[in-house]
Parts: structure tokens; sequence; C-alpha cells
């Protein structure tokens, strides 16, 4: 994968955070600070996206007849079957 070098300006007080997260030892540099940033925006940027897939497509179906036991008791059941 290749690599591209970006030049950002923070606040001292960024940079003082960025410092301090490095400091602790869960990361080895800025660099790899930021790109944990990044990855967990993207994360949390396509979860949403899926989500608001979800629903749309419930929105789409329409109304239902079952009562919310009936419709818990089937994602209960659709859960299990999932995960065993």
């Amino acid at each position: 994968m290749s690599m591209q070098r970006k030049i950002i300006t923070i606040t001292d007080q960024m940079e003082s955070w960025v410092k301090s997260q490095v400091d602790s030892g869960k990361y080895e540099n800025d660099s790899e600070y930021f790109q944990d940033l990044l990855r967990r925006d993207q994360e949390k940027r396509e979860a949403e996206t899926r989500l608001r897939f979800m629903f749309d497509e419930a929105e789409s179906s329409g109304i239902s007849d079952r009562t919310p036991q009936e419709i818990w008791k089937e994602a209960e059941a659709r859960f299990a079957e999932k995960n065993g």
C-alpha cells in the first residue's frame, strides 16, 4: 500500500492531546494516532450508511400487522440462527 504525506495544522491544545496519546504507549507516533482516527471515522461512516439503508428498507416495507412481541420473537430466532 502506498503512503501519502500530509501536512496539517492543529492548535497547541490539540498537539498536547496527540502527544499525550503517543506518550501513553498506545501509539508509536503522531502518524499512527491520526491513521487510527481516520480508520475509526471510516468505520463509523460505513456503519451509519448501513443503518440508513436498513431504515430506508424498513420504511419502504410498509406497516406490519404483527405485534411487537411477534417481531421480537422473530428477531431473536434470526439472531440465534446466525450466532448458533
